[in-house]
């Protein structure tokens, strides 16, 4: 139930006092198991992403089977219908023509002294995707963040998603494909976030994480912001 502060109470400034307190000890509780989690992988490897992956979300896979394959990703295509399948390309040649307009100009000049000046644009090399995963289907998620990095001609994108009793909803694996996602990971979590950052057997580190998630997740990204780049603190 949400908790209701008012103004106009006499005991309102002492109230928010006590909730602030409250959240505060959530948040440290929340940043201690998160760093653990992130210890684990850094150290294990892709052996912590097994236990935690049972553990969370009682996905039962060997490492070698984390990676989606193009045969599933084929038929999550054929298990998602038609006007789906419209909606999800309209999304995406609309997202692609908007960041299109986006693209800043590389500029190159000569000074009154014969100096030559300008500045490049370059794209990072990889992003990784987080994109929500269990009883919600966000692919919007997908779509939102895959498509300004092909856009600036990012060369790997890599995603990963949450895969409770090893399943993810064909819509998010047919808008992954649509979008040009080839690198997907059945791996949710501060877990997901940790092997993005810091690499293990199976997942190649990326330079940058982007996409929302939960406390885990934000507090994950908080974390290992240094070692990679982020997009926000949600």
């Amino acid at each position: 139930m949400v908790k209701r502060l008012n103004f106009s109470e006499q005991d309102f400034f002492k109230a928010l006092e006590d909730t602030l307190k409250v959240s505060s000890r959530n948040s440290e509780a929340v940043e201690k198991k998160v760093f653990s989690i992130i210890e684990d992988i850094k150290k294990y490897g892709d052996s912590a992403l097994i236990k935690y992956n049972e553990e969370f979300d009682n996905c039962f896979l060997p490492s070698n089977e984390l990676l989606v394959s193009k045969s599933e990703i084929y038929d999550a295509k054929k298990n998602v219908s038609e006007k789906v399948i419209g909606a999800l390309k309209s999304a995406k040649d609309r997202i692609t023509s908007y960041h299109k307009s986006q693209l800043p100009k590389d500029n190159f000049y000569y000074d009154d002294k014969g100096v030559g000046l300008g500045h490049r644009w370059t794209s990072i090399s990889s992003v990784g995707i987080y994109v929500p995963g269990g009883t919600a289907v966000y692919p919007s998620s997908v779509l939102m963040n895959s498509i300004p990095a092909k856009v600036a001609n990012v060369e790997r994108l890599v995603m990963v998603v949450p895969a409770p009793n090893g399943y993810i909803d064909p819509v998010i694996l047919a808008c992954a494909d649509i979008a040009g996602v080839e690198e997907i990971y059945k791996v949710g979590g501060a877990q997901a976030i940790a092997a993005l950052a810091f690499g293990t057997d199976s997942i190649k580190p990326v330079d940058k994480i982007v996409g929302p998630g939960n406390i885990y997740v934000a507090t994950a990204k908080k974390i290992v912001f240094g070692q990679v780049g982020i997009d926000a603190f949600a």
